[in-house]
């Protein structure tokens, strides 16, 4: 039916530290297939390689880096595209403030033209300060996901999101956005899929969006004109879906009803 999916991890492919075998074998039927699919997820605080070798070590899932396509990747995507400027001060994990450094920028603690936000479980009062200033006398401010929180064995932890907050509040600027449910992630997406396969050109309408979060993978589908594939596997329920207007295009209870 679809010539490539986009896929998500956390409840999707896994639930925190617990396997979901319909996944994992949903992923080698797709790969014995010979059916392209991407990992496209919000996490920016672990590169490609590290996703991928989660998969592989913990979930039973044989891929490769290139199968991943993260928000941290997709972020630095959209400065190379939309922006000509050095300095970046980034309030994120090291994996992102790689990534960055990789694409050639320069990290800065001060006076930076863009700051770049994401997940920093070690962010001080002072990097925020810094970056409020930074917003208020015209920096770009682009977040890679706003997540609210993380699920942990503690309970609901803040995210990504919750930083935003703080930032949106203190600088009175919304941020572009890059992660679902934002369509920049699926464009960019899409574009990498495409460079991937120069041989193929895949369009939007090739393409499904599978997750189990209503709010971020199928409304990140949905605003991108994309058909979206829901499980139920992870945050999302029937009975949420009863309080929204749009729907997914397909809903399963878990990948094993699914075929590809």
């Amino acid at each position: 039916m679809y010539k490539a999916y986009f896929i998500d991890l956390d409840g999707t492919m896994y639930r925190g530290k617990d396997r979901i075998p319909t996944a994992e074998a949903f992923i080698k039927r797709l790969q014995e297939a010979k059916i392209p699919f991407l990992f496209v997820t919000n996490n920016a605080t672990k590169t490609p390689a590290q996703v991928a070798e989660n998969l592989r070590v913990n979930y039973g899932t044989e891929v490769s880096a290139d199968e991943v396509y993260t928000s941290g990747v997709a972020a630095v995507d959209y400065l190379k595209s939309h922006f000509n400027v050095n300095r970046v001060m980034v309030i994120g994990e090291e994996a992102i403030k790689n990534q960055v450094k990789a694409a050639g920028y320069t990290l800065v603690s001060e006076e930076p033209e863009v700051v770049l936000q994401s997940l920093d479980r070690n962010v001080t009062y002072k990097d925020l300060e810094t970056a409020t200033l930074a917003i208020r006398n015209g920096a770009t401010y682009i977040v890679t996901n706003i997540d609210s929180n993380l699920p942990s064995e503690k309970g609901p932890i803040p995210g990504s999101g919750a930083i935003t907050g703080f930032l949106k509040v203190a600088t009175q600027v919304e941020p572009i956005i890059i992660g679902k449910p934002s369509s920049v992630i699926m464009e960019s997406a899409l574009d990498y899929l495409n460079a991937k396969f120069p041989d193929r050109h895949f369009t939007k309408e090739d393409i499904a969006m599978v997750g189990d979060n209503y709010q971020t993978d199928i409304q990140a589908g949905i605003q991108y004109g994309m058909d979206t594939l829901m499980v139920l596997t992870g945050f999302s329920t029937r009975e949420d879906l009863e309080k929204v207007e749009e729907q997914p295009t397909h809903l399963v209870e878990d990948l094993s009803e699914w075929t590809i």
